[in-house]
């Protein structure tokens, strides 16, 4: 027989997984922006933040089912890069929030978010480097060659950046949509009754991760 206190919590999560997915969805149609001058196609957007933050808050699996359903209804309405698109969108987000809910998963530490965050960026990377190369060519009909050339300059500095965008966002808003949450009775309050250290060098080092990707955003296009 089911258990009836798991099933409500399962049915929360889900409810809560849908609302990450709308979230992530809605945010990769009113915000997009081109920041590598010489690939336009390339686009940085938030949604990566608010589905990291669901797979943190939720766990891997169901990041992953909040990054493909996401990707699945920009791609039936909004994208101009078809299945392709979709594909490329599914597994960008995946790499990123899936490691990083993992790490993190395992022991829910400061300690544990921040290097789930970086292995998440650094396996966001990787992934797009190689999927960049076998399907770009398919995608922009250009010769593989030159698809080679771009990876260095146009695809690694994108997807650093992107990476390091997301992950420091996703930290500074980890905790206080944790509170909101626990505040609309949507997930159990924390059994820690101590009040937790705000985590001071992290979030500084969070803000200095975003602002110094600005300041490459700006000089890439010429502002500075």
């Amino acid at each position: 027989m089911s258990n009836p206190r798991n099933s409500t919590v399962d049915t929360k999560k889900l409810t809560l997984a849908a609302m990450f997915a709308a979230l992530s969805y809605v945010s990769a149609v009113v915000f997009r922006l081109s920041i590598i001058p010489s690939a336009p196609f390339l686009n940085y957007d938030v949604k990566d933040v608010i589905t990291g933050l669901g797979a943190l808050i939720l766990g891997p699996g169901y990041g992953a089912m909040i990054a493909v359903v996401a990707a699945l209804l920009e791609w039936l309405t909004v994208s101009d890069t078809g299945i392709i698109g979709f594909i490329m969108n599914s597994l960008s987000s995946c790499a990123f929030v899936v490691t990083a809910s993992l790490i993190y998963s395992r022991k829910k530490t400061l300690t544990n978010a921040v290097i789930g965050l970086v292995c998440g960026v650094v396996v966001l990377v990787i992934v797009m480097l190689l999927w960049n190369y076998i399907v770009t060519p398919i995608y922009q009909g250009v010769p593989r060659e030159v698809v080679a050339g771009m990876l260095p300059t146009v695809f690694l500095p994108f997807n650093a950046i992107k990476g390091s965008l997301n992950a420091a966002f996703t930290f500074l808003l980890y905790r206080p949509v944790i509170g909101m949450l626990r505040a609309a009775k949507l997930m159990p309050a924390s059994a820690a009754k101590a009040k937790k250290r705000v985590p001071v060098l992290p979030i500084i080092g969070a803000v200095a991760v975003i602002v110094t990707c600005v300041l490459v955003i700006l000089s890439m296009n010429g502002v500075i």
